[in-house]
């Protein structure tokens, strides 16, 4: 039979490889968090080399604010007709849905703006069913493969573009990224921008994890 001290001391192992394990994940984990954060500060502190032409700009969706793009928002479409207006771009696509119902998406709020800045209709293509990155780019592909687009500028700011291009890439979308230079977010307090820093590294990491548990 096996005594109380033989019970206890495979107690105590267990509990030490268990310990271990936990250290290690936890480590592994950092790691992983402190490189999200490092990506996530390169592309937000180094602009691109500029795009000669693409096919197309791609604007995340951000938050609109009834039938006007927020502040946010409206820094990416601009930032998109500048680069259609000086033919980087032949053509513009605006993504994002809306949480609330009997309001414009966030796209069709973009779209809206793009024709008053005299854009015409047949170079604007949109989707308005996403609601988060991961499905702005997923169906962003979907619309490359309908209108025959094969290389898109992704048009967000600059904290966001590490995400956003790391899921691009997983996507098999051949893009180029172009932060907004005049993103609020870069005028902002240091307390704003460390939160927004937090926000996407987290978010960078979340999306890793995610990707590797499926």
């Amino acid at each position: 039979m096996k005594t109380k001290a033989t019970i206890l001391q495979r107690i105590k192992k267990r509990l030490r490889y268990l310990c271990y394990g936990v250290g290690l994940s936890v480590f592994v984990v950092f790691l992983l968090q402190s490189w999200c954060a490092w990506q996530v500060y390169c592309y937000a502190q180094t602009l691109p080399e500029p795009v000669q032409h693409a096919d197309a700009a791609v604007v995340l969706g951000a938050a609109a604010w009834g039938n006007n793009p927020s502040p946010v928002f409206k820094e990416r479409i601009n930032h998109a007709l500048t680069l259609y207006q000086t033919g980087h771009v032949d053509k513009l696509i605006f993504t994002g849905g809306t949480p609330k119902e009997g309001y414009l998406t966030e796209a069709e709020v973009a779209r809206k703006f793009a024709l008053k800045q005299g854009v015409p209709k047949h170079d604007i293509v949109f989707e308005n069913t996403s609601k988060d990155t991961v499905q702005n780019l997923a169906n962003t592909r979907l619309l490359m493969q309908q209108h025959k687009i094969n290389h898109i500028i992704i048009v967000s700011d600059p904290y966001h573009m590490a995400r956003a291009m790391t899921i691009a890439r997983d996507l098999g979308i051949r893009a180029e990224p172009s932060p907004t230079p005049t993103s609020r977010y870069l005028a902002a307090s240091g307390k704003a921008r460390w939160k927004f820093f937090l926000q996407e590294s987290y978010g960078l990491l979340t999306y890793k994890l995610l990707r590797l548990v499926n």
